[in-house]
Formats: structure tokens, C-alpha cells, sequence
């Protein structure tokens, strides 16, 4: 017996329907309770937030870079020197620290702005920097 491509995508359509109407049936207060619990909060300018205290000062490089960095330099996307690979860095580091830290901040080429982390100071983008440079 042989099964048409139309058939079998009928057959999962079908499929994905009826599993996701069993997960839905589920109309208990628990179940109804946690499908339409809130997804955050809002306060009012002065008043604490209700969620857990964000961490004061500033994120580490290696918090930045393990955040935002690593999807593109930790596999050289586009063109992104890779963390710790001294030949994709040593052009970059010949121009200086200051134009390599206003590329970063600012773009260059492909990579966007603070790399995307727009709560990111400057300083925590230099020291993701510094940490992908470390031990060149």
C-alpha cells in the first residue's frame, strides 16, 4: 500500500491537531491558571520592581561575550575574528585599541552597533573585547 505525499501531509496535519487539542482540554483551575498567568509586571516610576533585583554594576566580558559575542565570534560568522584565534585578530589589533573599541561600540562591517547588546555600556563592550583578545 502506498501512501500519496497528500495523504501523508493530511495524516500530519491531523496528527498535530489532535495533540494539541489534548494538550488544551486540560481545563482544570491549575492547568487554566498557569496557561494565562502573567508574563511580567508593570510599576510605576519610584516604586520597586515586583520581579527579582537586577544586578547592579557592570556585566564581566566574559558575561558579555558568553551573551552576545559568542554567536558570531565564537564561529567567525561573516567574518568575525573567533575569540582567541590571534591570526583573525592580529589586522585589527595593529590599527589600536581605540579604533578596535570604536568599531565595536559604534559598528563595522557586518557587525552592528555594541554587537546587538544595546543595554551594553562602553566599557562592558571593551571588555568583551579584552576578553576575546585574552592570552593572544
Amino acid at each position: 500500500m502506498e501512501l500519496s505525499l497528500r495523504q501523508l501531509m493530511v495524516a500530519a496535519v491531523a496528527a498535530i491537531t489532535f495533540a494539541g487539542s489534548a494538550v488544551a482540554a486540560d481545563m482544570s483551575d491549575e492547568a487554566i491558571a498557569e496557561r494565562i498567568q502573567p508574563v511580567g509586571s508593570v510599576y510605576l516610576e519610584g516604586d520597586a520592581p515586583a520581579g527579582p533585583a537586577v544586578a547592579a554594576g557592570p556585566r564581566s566580558g566574559d558575561t558579555v561575550y558568553g551573551t552576545f559575542c559568542v554567536a558570531c565570534h565564537g564561529a567567525g560568522v561573516m567574518g568575525a575574528p573567533k575569540k582567541g584565534d590571534a591570526a583573525d585578530w592580529e589586522a585589527r589589533l595593529a590599527k589600536g585599541n581605540d579604533v578596535l573599541a570604536d568599531n565595536a561600540i559604534n559598528g563595522f562591517n557586518a557587525m552592528p552597533a555594541k554587537g546587538s547588546c544595546m543595554d551594553c555600556s562602553d566599557d562592558e563592550i571593551i571588555a568583551a573585547i579584552d576578553h576575546m583578545i585574552e592570552g593572544l
